[in-house]
């Protein structure tokens, strides 16, 4: 209460203060004199706008270059170049047209100030300005697209046949990850399966999916391609890998997918650090609930001989959970006994099933 009581004092006096330069106006018109003194207000409000600019820059100058390592993490994946290109290209033109607008704006303020006899100049229209701040911007614009869209579709189309696959699912507050067998085939899942031990919804009827496994962190091997397919299973989530260059969103009812080729170890990004602590790490960059602060997973790049031996000591989801393969097996021969009573019942024998 205490802080809406200062809140509704705050505004009464602003209403207050309203009304009283009001009444001054009005004051002015009845006793003839409604002109306005400025005095030396204007001038030092032209001089504070020129002050501003110039230790607003440098402030943002500072602010930049001293977080710039932060902002800008190493990159560790082969597409990782060519997008930081396309970003950092687009940033200098929106950089340059950015400080040109702010000083003019800045500068013309303190140009035009209010002097007295100076009347503003009607400049109504000029072909030539329209056509000139319309195509040029059009034609960087319709370059930056064209990049982006180039590079957008080759790194979201078909990926390498002998990509390393694995599927990541976000759900509220955390990520999860699976892995198909040694037959390269992901099974088939079904919502309507998830539970708190499935919570995949594995559909342990397809053979595909018996031999999946799921991982408590991603582990990709160096050098060689591989294929994010990205699932969301309650609200929107996004995976985000920045040291990978890597976003795509995890949207709910609609699978998206994502490819990349990692060129650094975990340990290689730790020596270059110089932080033996360092992890590659994905995380989730919208703001999906209250716990959007723990979807965070750790992402371990093995040299390729150290990736097949840490594939090979897992262990797949119906091996860890033989109560749910059983269930499955068990509801899938009632399903042959059934079909195959129907298959010779009589007509009436089928009537009534």
């Amino acid at each position: 209460m205490t802080a809406l009581g200062i809140l509704l004092v705050l505004v009464l006096l602003l209403v207050v203060f309203g009304l009283l330069f009001r009444l001054q106006i009005l004051t002015s018109i009845f006793s003839g004199s409604s002109a306005r003194d400025f005095g030396m207000s204007n001038r030092v409000n032209a001089v504070l706008m020129i002050l501003f600019m110039v230790i607003g820059g440098a402030a943002f100058a500072w602010s930049f270059g001293d977080n710039f390592n932060k902002m800008n993490p190493p990159i560790a994946s082969v597409h990782g170049h060519a997008t930081e290109r396309m970003f950092w290209t687009t940033m200098i033109i929106i950089g340059i047209v950015f400080v040109l607008t702010q000083v003019a704006l800045f500068v013309y303020s303190y140009k035009y100030q209010h002097k007295e006899g100076r009347r503003a100049y009607f400049f109504p229209h000029n072909n030539k300005i329209e056509i000139i701040w319309t195509v040029i911007p059009a034609i960087v614009m319709a370059g930056l697209v064209f990049a982006g869209w180039k590079e957008w579709t080759r790194i979201t189309g078909p990926a390498p046949k002998d990509s390393v696959v694995l599927e990541v699912m976000g759900k509220q507050f955390n990520w999860l990850v699976r892995y198909p067998g040694t037959d390269q085939k992901l099974g088939v899942v079904n919502y309507r399966l998830i539970d708190a031990t499935n919570e995949f919804g594995f559909d342990l009827t397809d053979k595909s999916g018996l031999d999946d496994f799921i991982a408590g962190e991603i582990h990709v091997p160096k050098g060689h391609p591989v294929l994010l397919k990205i699932r969301s299973r309650d609200v929107l989530h996004a995976v985000y890998m920045p040291h990978f260059r890597v976003q795509m969103y995890a949207v709910p009812g609609m699978p998206t997918k994502f490819w990349f080729t990692p060129t650094k170890t975990t340990d290689e990004m730790r020596a270059q650090l110089g932080n033996p602590k360092f992890n590659y790490e994905l995380a989730c960059n919208q703001i999906c609930g209250r716990g959007h602060f723990a979807m965070k997973l750790n992402i371990v790049v093995d040299e390729p001989d150290d990736y097949v031996a840490w594939y090979a000591q897992q262990k797949s989801f119906s091996e860890q959970n033989p109560d749910v393969l059983a269930s499955f097996k068990q509801k899938e021969e009632k399903l042959v006994v059934k079909e195959a009573a129907a298959a010779v019942a009589t007509p009436a024998t089928k009537a009534s099933l």
